[in-house]
């Protein structure tokens, strides 16, 4: 992926990493549209940032979808980038037969389905483009689950797997298909203790190393960090390490929990 002179459009542009990647990019004198729900987040940013975009976009409703799109066909015919970044995390107990599914199936929509409707949405004006990019934006967790987040980890691992078919399928075309995998990040998806957890990765930190290494390694298809692969990989070492690095992983995130 080239990281410069491109029409960016990133989803949940308005805060965490989202922000990050559009503010990395806006200074790289990208063209940079950033889209959400929350309007006020979004004109924000864009006002802190002189010259970035913005749409409004509930990429959970197929309607705004379609509308987005016809929007940015018109605004911006040049859109050569779509990054799927917008996503919600809630804590789950499984065996709470009385917990709110309906937070279940938003996580649900907001995660897998949006990317899917949007990336197929853009996809033909992404494929006229002469050097055009999907990233989605997974997670180390689709690799490794944290038990008390179920349902987020397992739209993260389908849209790893999702991303690799989509790879797969447009290999004949100009279309690059990239995977972003955080770690876990100080940003406001797991609320206000997140963003300031000594645990979590700065955002800064993070938003420096991917920019390297999508200017460093430019033949890479999944950009991961330092301190995500040791999760990346946690299969690696066969299914006894496997359940040994999850199992460890968990109990010492359920203790720093209490």
């Amino acid at each position: 992926m080239k990281t410069t002179g491109n029409t960016i459009l990133i989803t949940g542009g308005g805060s965490g990493i989202g922000r990050g990647l559009a503010e990395a990019f806006h200074k790289l004198d990208n063209t940079v549209i950033i889209a959400g729900r929350r309007e006020n987040v979004l004109r924000e940013t864009a006002q802190a940032n002189p010259g970035m975009e913005y749409i409004t976009l509930d990429t959970a409703d197929s309607k705004s979808i379609a509308k987005a799109t016809a929007d940015l066909k018109e605004r911006f015919p040049k859109l050569n980038v779509l990054i799927n970044n917008a996503g919600i995390a809630r804590p789950e107990n499984l065996l709470d037969a009385s917990s709110d599914f309906d937070a279940v199936e938003q996580m649900v929509a907001t995660n897998l389905i949006a990317p899917l409707r949007l990336t197929a949405a853009l996809l033909p004006q992404l494929e006229a483009q002469d050097a055009a990019v999907v990233m989605t934006v997974t997670s180390g967790l689709a690799f490794a689950p944290l038990a008390m987040m179920p349902t987020y980890c397992a739209t993260k691992a389908a849209i790893h797997s999702w991303t690799e078919s989509l790879r797969f399928q447009l290999r004949q075309t100009k279309v690059e298909v990239l995977e972003l995998i955080p770690p876990y990040v100080q940003t406001e998806l797991g609320g206000d203790r997140q963003l300031t957890d000594p645990r979590a990765m700065p955002l800064d930190e993070f938003i420096s190393e991917v920019m390297e290494i999508l200017k460093t390694q430019p033949e890479a298809k999944e950009i991961n960090v330092e301190r995500v692969q040791a999760m990346r990989y946690a299969a690696e070492g066969g299914q006894k390490k496997y359940q040994e690095f999850v199992n460890g992983f968990n109990e010492q995130m359920m203790a720093a929990s209490h």
